[in-house]
């Protein structure tokens, strides 16, 4: 049956190379869906399109994307086949081709939907994989995955700008590449991850747990908790990039370009952010990462509004970005050391569901905006993060590290 010992060895060591593949398919991913809202000008003109019809588009993106996640997750925790992680990209691929020479609004929406259905299925079991390949550092491996997908959100529009603007629909097509690329990739990623799972059914390594033992009830109060915090972290993220390039406009007169440029500022320290605050998780425990991250950006965020010079607004909405990723990783890994068998449903939750639910508070947001002004929404924005206050219902936690589970002792427990 071989050692345990020898497999505790290998399933403590964390999975550089898988770690960075997953995460680069994280990027391709979301390069291509964050593409879409890049192209909107074009589709509008090209469909004659309303304002009411560009948000159906974002609304039925939203719901494959991100309301339909947790049920995938669901799936992702009872079912592991090599092929899942590529069959959601292969739907990529189709949407993609599709837009390329959709000939009418419905196929638009049809191709929208496709996109959104292959990030559906990417996300719980990307995650999935990430804690596996973790080594015990899920924090850390968390945030590598993480930070994928915050650069691809961040380099789609600018790949539009290059390929599709000047080629138009048709030049779509060039996305579907990083689509094939993807899917093999994640083709290969997926083997890895069953057969790390037909090895050893849980990983023995160090993780954090609760101080005490509570109901299964109680944990899924935990559990809420920790949603509502992602959700007020996301609601917060999503406004700031939806508002900040109109805020700097309207308030300092800034070029469209500038804006821009100070919004990937922002983006940028949210990614570094990301990053330490999943290795500082790891060392020191998610909860004080988690405090840190909502007390620590709280004087910042409700400052922002009322600063006068530009250099300083841009300065502090990096402040702002570091702080407040920082947490976005140690929540998610929070809440899989409470549920540690769930952890596709966890991740379809904290990915979808709050990414999803925020993204429609920010358009609520956009139709305030227009009753009111930029100002007065980014002076109610910056009050989100104190919704985290209710960390302080949180559990203690520890580190420990469970007994090793084997072939052998899942047949005689």
């Amino acid at each position: 049956m071989g050692n345990p010992q020898v497999k505790s060895q290998q399933t403590e060591r964390t999975v550089y190379a898988i770690l960075f593949l997953v995460s680069f398919c994280h990027l391709l991913n979301d390069a291509i869906n964050s593409m879409l809202p890049a192209i909107y000008p074009m589709l509008k003109a090209d469909f004659a399109l309303s304002f009411a019809q560009v948000g159906l588009i974002t609304l039925v993106l939203q719901l494959t994307s991100s309301i339909i996640q947790p049920l995938v997750g669901l799936y992702a925790d009872r079912h592991h086949h090599t092929w899942q992680l590529s069959v959601g990209m292969l739907l990529t691929l189709s949407g993609v081709f599709l837009l390329s020479m959709a000939p009418s609004f419905t196929v638009v929406l049809l191709a929208v939907a496709l996109f959104g259905c292959g990030s559906s299925i990417f996300h719980p079991q990307g995650s999935q994989v990430a804690q596996i390949a973790s080594g015990g550092r899920k924090g850390l491996a968390q945030s590598i995955f993480q930070v994928g997908g915050n650069a691809g959100f961040a380099i789609g529009p600018l790949l539009a700008a290059i390929v599709i603007l000047p080629g138009g629909m048709p030049a779509i097509r060039w996305f579907g590449l990083l689509a094939v690329i993807c899917a093999v990739l994640l083709g290969y990623i997926g083997r890895w991850h069953v057969q790390q799972l037909n090895h050893v059914k849980r990983a023995p390594q160090m993780r954090w747990a609760t101080a005490k033992p509570y109901s299964r009830r109680r944990i899924y109060f935990f559990v809420f908790i920790l949603f509502m915090l992602m959700f007020s972290k996301n609601f917060y993220s999503s406004s700031m990039t939806s508002y900040f390039t109109f805020f700097l406009i309207d308030k300092f007169g800034v070029s469209v370009q500038t804006s821009q440029l100070c919004l990937f500022a922002f983006l940028g320290a949210e990614a570094i952010g990301t990053l330490f605050g999943g290795m500082l998780g790891d060392r020191y425990g998610r909860k004080y990462v988690i405090w840190f991250s909502i007390f620590g950006a709280a004087p910042f965020t409700m400052a922002l509004p009322y600063i006068d010079s530009l250099f300083a607004t841009i300065a502090l909405s990096i402040v702002i970005g570091l702080i407040v990723a920082s947490a976005f990783s140690a929540i998610l890994v929070y809440a899989t050391d409470l549920l540690p068998n769930h952890t596709g449903i966890v991740a379809g939750l904290f990915y979808g569901l709050s990414f999803g639910i925020a993204g429609l508070g920010s358009s609520f947001f956009g139709w305030l905006a227009d009753q009111t002004s930029i100002l007065f929404i980014f002076k109610i924005s910056t009050l989100l993060p104190l919704l985290g206050a209710i960390a302080v219902y949180l559990p203690k936690m520890r580190k420990e590290t469970p007994a090793v589970v084997t072939e052998q002792t899942k047949e005689n427990p």
